[in-house]
């Protein structure tokens, strides 16, 4: 016997997921989904990899901001995001341009995966300037990819094991530092951390070179006061905002003067993080086995 929800229910997870879908994945989505994960061939990731099960988690949008608070910590990082990416002009644009490398270098075909990267790496060559203080950065150095690699893969993973709907084990988070390496490699970082022992040992070498500097706590105002999303939306992207903060490393939120008081953090903070990440993967996720579709 057939099983029938509510058509309320499967309509308002239809609407919701697909209006998230449209702003992750911008007007070209539905093709590169079926690009991605439609076209046959080898993959650098099989479908039992952690790195799939990361990245196909709602965790992802509390990880994603957490990582770009985290990265602009580094000055010559930090001057080239705020001199060359337009993420202020194109928000959007560059989510989407974001979202779809990762769903490419998780999901795709290899011969897709080395493309994205190519042309990421091209895109890197053509990147230089000076910080405002007169010191020099090239975004294709290896040095300053392998910081942004290690923020985003810590990032990513910290978001995971605390929000994600099924955490990794000591050994599958060393296989997400694993998966993830085989990405930075292709990008140009040099011998990236591939165990989670490694990755913070590689975060505390960054260590000295980290400070927020006007850039960065602009940038940080930008994305937690000021976000570029509509008015209905602003209080759960107030929540995963205030959980990115929580995410933080508590150096990392000092140094952008982010207050993240431990009280409000445990009773307040967290739980509405994971009711809010709990919603997002209910409206992304499609309906149970059993019920018919809406409409």
């Amino acid at each position: 016997m057939r099983l029938i929800g509510p058509p309320c229910v499967d309509g308002l997870r239809a609407r919701l997921g697909g209006e998230l879908f449209a702003r992750v994945a911008g007007p070209d989505g539905p093709r590169n989904r079926e690009r991605i994960h439609g076209t046959p061939g080898p993959r650098w990731f099989g479908p039992e990899r952690p790195v799939r099960r990361v990245h196909g988690d709602a965790s992802m949008f509390i990880g994603g901001l957490s990582a770009l608070l985290l990265q602009s910590l580094h000055p010559l990082a930090m001057a080239a995001v705020a001199a060359h990416s337009g993420f202020r002009g194109d928000p959007r644009g560059r989510l989407q341009r974001t979202s779809t490398f990762l769903a490419t270098t998780t999901y795709g075909t290899a011969e897709s995966a080395e493309q994205a990267c190519a042309r990421v790496r091209a895109v890197h060559e053509r990147v230089s300037g000076t910080t405002p203080e007169g010191a020099a950065y090239r975004a294709g150095d290896p040095h300053l990819l392998g910081w942004v690699h290690a923020a985003e893969t810590d990032s990513f993973l910290r978001a995971h094991q605390r929000y994600g709907h099924r955490p990794l084990t000591a050994a599958e988070c060393d296989g997400y530092v694993e998966d993830m390496a085989r990405v930075a490699t292709a990008l140009g970082v040099s011998d990236p951390p591939r165990d989670r022992a490694g990755l913070a040992a590689r975060l505390d070498a960054y260590r000295p070179e980290l400070r927020a500097t006007p850039q960065a706590r602009d940038t940080g105002r930008f994305l937690l006061l000021n976000p570029p999303v509509p008015l209905l939306a602003r209080l759960p992207y107030g929540v995963l905002a205030a959980n990115a903060v929580s995410l933080l490393p508590a150096w990392a939120a000092a140094e952008l003067r982010l207050p993240r008081p431990a009280l409000v953090d445990g009773l307040c903070v967290r739980p509405l993080g994971s009711a809010v990440t709990s919603a997002v993967r209910w409206a992304m996720s499609p309906p149970p086995t059993g019920r018919a579709p809406a409409g």
